[in-house]
C-alpha cells in the first residue's frame, strides 16, 4: 500500500530537470516534430517513391521532405528500398510496430481537439 504525499514530495527538481533525458519524452519529441507521423502515416499504407510522398504531402517543400526521410531512417523506422534514383521507402519492422500506438495515440486525441467555431 502507498501512503499519501505531500504535493511539494511529489516535485522532484532533478527529475525535471533531467526530463530531456528520458526515452519517452525523446521519441515525443520526435515524433511530434512537423511531418514525421504524417510521413509514418502514408508509409503505413504502402512503399513510396519520395515523388508519391511529396503528392500526399503537398505542403511540404523537397527538402523538408528529404530532411524528415533521412532523420526517420536514422532513428530505424524507415528504410530506402532500391537504387538511389528510384528507390521506394518504406517502413521497417519497427515502423510498422509503432503504428498502432500512433494510430491509438490519434483515436485518444480526438476529443481532446479543439473544434473551430
Amino acid at each position: 500500500m502507498t501512503e499519501a504525499v505531500a504535493a511539494e514530495e511529489l516535485y522532484d527538481r532533478a527529475f525535471f530537470e533531467r526530463a530531456s533525458e528520458c526515452s519517452v519524452e525523446a521519441w515525443l519529441a520526435f515524433l511530434g516534430h512537423r511531418w514525421n507521423a504524417l510521413v509514418l502515416y502514408h508509409l503505413a499504407q504502402g512503399p513510396k517513391r519520395f515523388g508519391g510522398l511529396a503528392t500526399c504531402l503537398p505542403t511540404v517543400t523537397a527538402k523538408v521532405l528529404g530532411e524528415r526521410l533521412a532523420a526517420l531512417e536514422r532513428r530505424g523506422l524507415v528504410m530506402r528500398q532500391g537504387p538511389e534514383r528510384t528507390a521506394a521507402y518504406a517502413l521497417t519492422p519497427a515502423g510498422r510496430d509503432l503504428m498502432p500506438i500512433l494510430n491509438a495515440l490519434e483515436v485518444w486525441s480526438r476529443p481532446l481537439t479543439p473544434t473551430a467555431a
